[in-house]
């Protein structure tokens, strides 16, 4: 029988499809072909394959050899369907057992010469491999990514000539061995460096708790982005399931770069020139934008009025739904984009505004703020002003108020606690029927609430964002049953701008 089966994956957004690769050997003029819907990295395989097995000291099949993709729908590109190509082949011409293939999958690019050469994708490969019970074999340059994975049978090898050898019986594969993670909260830029801004640092404190969105107003130079910088560091740390889904997504953009500190949130801060393809991901072959590589983590966008209106709006429905789907032509998929945004921007446009060096008419500043949308200002839970703070204050030592980060993060664990007690999720992502239960008022609370709402012309949207933040306050507070008028003004006082 000259027909052979192995097992690969696919990339399809952060999904890993199996792949079932049928190659078969019949008489006929010698040749080539692949079919199952292969994109051109893969119809290329066809010749690095060849020339792999031959420098392999195999024997390259005198026959015609057809590859199928199954399934034939599913688009395939890339190189990481050469290894699994390969070892068919030898399969199907005897030079391998046909049988040591099943319940095992490979994953790994061919070079010339034989060696194996990383691929993208291995983490959300592994994952669903995982799930199914079966053995999977990747380059060694993927190791260090694999040994992220617990409790599945990883195999790395250097060659083709490897993996055959212990196909064959001759040798095992070794397994990966993981790094050390040395990514603690504690290593990151700490809040102590923050002189003063008292507000600010107490509306980064309800951005942490809540996992709210929040919106830095102030000159240049008064530590907006110093402010942004340290909310990950007063953030919860990952779960283990949270830091296999981040970086899974690193792991499909190429980007798993630094495995020491995998366990960190992240922290994105694309420039304002990135276009809406770079910031929500895209392309013919979609891939994953800065919102999904913030996720479980934090975007900041400095100088926000300055992202092209039109960047600006594509964040609208991540913000709300946590994922974002990209739909071509061909094909379509979905990334996770479980984000914070934390934006910054000046006052003005020469950022002076109400100072005498001011020279920016009502009318300039009118139309600054109106790059930013309304629907984006309304889902943008905290907005707070952050002034110059005196030349006399940055000379003096740490005062007791400028907490550290340490200090900040244990209060914010304790807050955060309550809330994933009371309805398993941070409250910003809490439903409209868990407000009702989690942020009751009473009957004079609501009144006035109510009549606040009237007055500052707020949408439903911003009452129920409004709530989640008086709750979170509240949690801050020892987490009182029923919201009081204090916490609901204090939420209330974050929605001006």
């Amino acid at each position: 029988m000259s027909l052979a089966v192995t097992l690969s994956r696919a990339q399809e957004g952060i999904a890993a499809p199996q792949v079932m690769v049928e190659v078969h050997l019949s008489g006929g003029l010698p040749c080539t072909n692949i079919v199952g819907l292969p994109e051109a990295a893969v119809r290329e395989a066809r010749d690095r394959v060849r020339v792999a097995i031959q420098n392999t000291a195999f024997e390259y099949p005198g026959r015609r050899v057809t590859v199928n993709l199954a399934p034939a729908e599913l688009p395939k590109d890339g190189g990481r369907f050469d290894l699994p190509i390969a070892l068919g082949i030898l399969a199907a011409s005897g030079q391998v057992p046909r049988e040591k293939l099943d319940d095992c999958e490979f994953l790994g690019e061919l070079a010339l010469t034989g060696s194996l050469r990383s691929v993208s994708g291995v983490l959300p490969a592994l994952l669903r491999a995982r799930a199914r019970g079966r053995r999977v074999v990747v380059p060694l340059e993927n190791a260090a990514e694999a040994a992220l994975v617990p409790d599945v049978d990883v195999r790395v090898a250097d060659t083709l000539a490897e993996v055959c050898g212990w196909l064959r019986g001759a040798h095992e594969l070794s397994m990966p061995v993981g790094i050390p993670s040395n990514g603690g909260a504690d290593d990151g830029p700490d809040l102590a460096d923050v002189r003063g801004q008292l507000q600010a640092r107490r509306a980064l404190e309800i951005t942490a708790v809540g996992g709210h969105h929040l919106l830095l107003v102030g000159p240049p130079g008064t530590g907006k982005t110093m402010l942004a910088e340290r909310l990950p560091g007063l953030l919860p740390p990952l779960s283990e399931s949270e830091a296999l889904e981040t970086c899974a997504v690193l792991s499909v953009a190429g980007q798993v770069t630094d495995l020491a500190r995998w366990r960190r949130r992240p922290f994105r801060a694309p420039h304002h020139t990135a276009s809406a393809v770079a910031l929500v991901g895209g392309g013919s072959y979609p891939r994953p934008g800065e919102i999904s590589l913030a996720h479980n983590g934090v975007l900041f966008l400095d100088e926000l009025p300055e992202f092209s209106r039109h960047v600006l709006e594509v964040l609208r429905e991540p913000m709300e739904s946590g994922h974002i789907m990209i739909s071509r032509a061909a094909r379509q998929s979905t990334f996770p984009a479980q984000f914070q945004l934390v934006a910054a921007m000046n006052p003005c446009p020469c950022g002076y505004a109400g100072d005498p060096r001011c020279q920016c008419t009502p009318d300039q500043i009118q139309r600054y703020r109106a790059r930013i949308s309304g629907p984006l200002l309304d889902r943008i839970d905290l907005c707070v002003e952050v002034p110059p703070v005196p030349l006399a204050e940055l000379g003096t030592p740490r005062h007791e108020r400028d907490e550290d980060s340490a200090t900040v993060r244990a209060r914010v664990l304790k807050a955060r606690r309550q809330s994933l007690m009371r309805a398993g999720r941070p409250n910003a992502e809490i439903s409209t029927r868990e407000l009702e239960r989690d942020c009751a008022l009473g009957p004079a609370e609501r009144r006035w609430f109510e009549s606040a709402l009237e007055r500052l012309g707020l949408s439903a949207r911003a009452y129920h964002r409004v709530l989640r933040v008086a709750r979170t306050i509240a949690d801050l507070d020892g987490g009182a049953a029923l919201l009081e008028r204090e916490h609901l003004a204090e939420a209330l006082q974050y929605r001006r701008f």
